[in-house]
């Protein structure tokens, strides 16, 4: 199920001979499914010039970026209050999700 994108993603991605760069923000949603391999994370502007981005995250890989997410946000005082919140309530549904008889 689309939801609305409240905040703002930016996509890069680099070839050789060329760049494409985007952003999705209002007028922007994503979406989000697990299968048996991993994460399918999708993000689509309908507005101007339209865009779609997907990824499919294979859990191993998932899990490094997860950690790596932890260990980078530790570092960095720049969040504020709400933003720490939104974070710990994401974080807590994730921690729930995965453990055994979820």
């Amino acid at each position: 199920m689309k939801k609305p994108i409240t905040d703002r993603a930016e996509v890069s991605v680099d070839f050789p001979d060329k760049a494409y760069y985007g952003s999705f923000g209002q007028h922007s949603s994503y979406d989000v499914r697990a299968d048996e391999h991993g994460l399918h994370i999708d993000l689509d502007r309908g507005a101007g010039e339209k865009r779609h981005v997907g990824f499919h995250i294979h859990y191993f890989l998932l899990a490094g970026i997860i950690d790596a997410a932890g260990e980078a946000l530790a570092k960095t005082k720049a969040m504020d209050e709400a933003q720490r919140s939104a974070l710990q309530d994401a974080a807590d549904k994730l921690a729930k999700a995965v453990k055994p008889g979820a």
